[in-house]
């Protein structure tokens, strides 16, 4: 039987895996390794048929498509550093400055990375619950809580496995190369890299560490920051649908929103928010599907297209919060009070949010999430196959892209005339195919033809190392899960 893989980095489900070296015989190792090299996105044709969705998908394309505005964000960023990032991350009209990249909704496909880490969040708390939700509602608590069990026996090894490949990978292949990148030191020796590599890894991977636990992500991949977190807030998820697995309906929605209330208001957990905005979302629907929601919420089913048309704006607004230090290095406290369209709306801040964007990403997200299953036609968008595909490779896109960025994007930025300090170190590259910078700012030309490299490229490495490490990281953490198990026989005895 197919075993279902819950997450908000999985795919569906996964047929059972045999790990004996049975499985590894010549011809099946050398379609497999064909397999891996081929890249799939040149195969997405619109004629091709398409794949049964699952009532979810919508998750997926949306997960897939955040991963690309991570992606837009951090190559705009990357290539305007000189003063792209006082302008994208600022909001329209800042310090007199009005550039159409900074406009309200518009500015998602400029700086729209924070937004699309929230989303991850919120779909990571819905799917990491809807399971164990499920059972609960049926009654189902011994089923709820194996359920429960064998996730979090998962969690730990589907998000750092695929860290541990690709970062391992990265660091021999730097220090075989030698090649140049911004970030980092290359180590004199083999030695040196790997005690580096350990030493920062197994702090980074700790999720009760109480200290800084970031000098892993300084030296080998600075995007990878959110996966302790993703891991902290599977622990919430997990630890909250147990504790609140025999409450009544009322009880248990009360409490998901009580928790949201805490994590935002009380103290500033606002990554907890984000993952108890996802559960509460998830029980709501499932409790619509049984027609057993709330009943204030069922007398609204003839206007929630409405209304949910109308949270959906106010969304993309709160989503696009300024996420610019201010220049006065006061980690712009003042600089909302300061811009256009935010000075009203920074006096909703709470005291307990030491970074405030954080608030207003936090409802920017839920409620996105929220309206998305709720608009018909937003839904199918994240359904289409292009979103679908996005949304298989998104961990591993997220995992890659800034690398990719790095070795080979900063090269082709330098060869089209931006200007950056550490094109030094390669002077060969610098304006040996010019481009023109005319236009609006994140409109150049120059930007959007390296795109034209960087894209597929990205896009490739993702799929390769989703193949290598990725889905192989959800197979093994299921099977070794298993090998763990008693017989069902001495279970029953016990």
């Amino acid at each position: 039987m197919p075993t279902k893989i819950e997450g908000p980095l999985d795919h569906g489900q996964l047929e059972d895996v045999r790990l004996d070296s049975a499985t590894w015989k010549p011809v099946r190792a050398t379609r497999w390794s064909l397999d891996v090299v081929r890249p799939e996105f040149l195969t997405l044709r619109p004629g091709s048929p398409k794949k049964l969705l699952q009532r979810t998908a919508w998750l997926d394309g949306l997960r897939g498509f955040a991963a690309f505005i991570v992606y837009l964000h951090h190559n705009q960023l990357y290539a305007n550093d000189i003063h792209g990032n006082s302008v994208f991350e600022n909001s329209f009209g800042y310090a007199g400055r009005h550039y159409f990249a900074a406009l309200p909704f518009i500015r998602h496909f400029f700086s729209g990375g924070h937004f699309a880490v929230s989303i991850f969040f919120v779909i990571s708390g819905y799917v990491l619950s809807v399971k164990s939700l499920g059972s609960i509602q049926k009654g189902q608590h011994m089923i709820s809580a194996d359920t429960v069990g064998s996730a979090l026996f998962r969690r730990w090894l589907r998000l750092y496995l695929p860290v541990i490949g690709f970062s391992l990978s990265w660091m021999i292949i730097r220090h075989w190369t030698n090649i140049y990148v911004h970030f980092g030191e290359r180590k004199d020796s083999w030695g040196e890299e790997f005690k580096t590599w350990y030493q920062t890894f197994k702090n980074y991977s700790f999720v009760f560490l109480t200290g800084d636990n970031l000098d892993f992500t300084k030296k080998y991949n600075s995007h990878l920051w959110s996966i302790p977190i993703e891991f902290k807030g599977s622990i919430i998820v997990y630890t909250v649908v147990s504790a609140l697995s025999r409450c009544t309906r009322n009880a248990r929605l009360w409490c998901e929103v009580a928790l949201i209330v805490y994590f935002l208001y009380v103290v500033d957990g606002w990554y907890g928010a984000l993952f108890m905005g996802g559960m509460l979302l998830s029980d709501l629907d499932l409790l619509a599907q049984d027609d057993q929601e709330p009943r204030f919420l069922a007398k609204l089913e003839g206007f929630k297209e409405f209304i949910f048309f109308h949270l959906f704006l106010i969304a993309m607004y709160l989503g696009g919060v300024p996420s610019c230090e201010s220049p006065d290095g006061d980690k712009y406290r003042n600089l909302l009070a300061s811009s256009p369209g935010w000075s009203w709306l920074f006096m909703f801040k709470p005291q307990a949010v030491w970074d405030p964007k954080w608030f207003y990403l936090t409802w920017a997200a839920i409620l996105t999430v929220a309206s998305i299953p709720r608009l018909p036609w937003l839904k199918r968008f994240f359904e289409t196959r292009f979103c679908q595909y996005l949304g298989r490779i998104s961990f591993a896109l997220y995992l890659v892209h800034g690398i990719v960025i790095s070795v080979l994007a900063d090269r082709l930025y330098a060869a089209v005339g931006f200007k950056k300090d550490g094109h030094k170190h390669f002077p060969q590259w610098i304006s040996i195919f010019p481009l023109t910078m005319n236009g609006p700012m994140g409109f150049e030309l120059a930007f959007w033809a390296v795109q034209l490299i960087n894209l597929p490229v990205t896009l490739y490495v993702a799929e390769v190392v989703t193949k290598l490490f990725d889905e192989p990281s959800v197979k093994f953490s299921n099977w070794l899960y298993k090998q763990t198990l008693a017989p069902q026989s001495q279970s029953l005895k016990r």
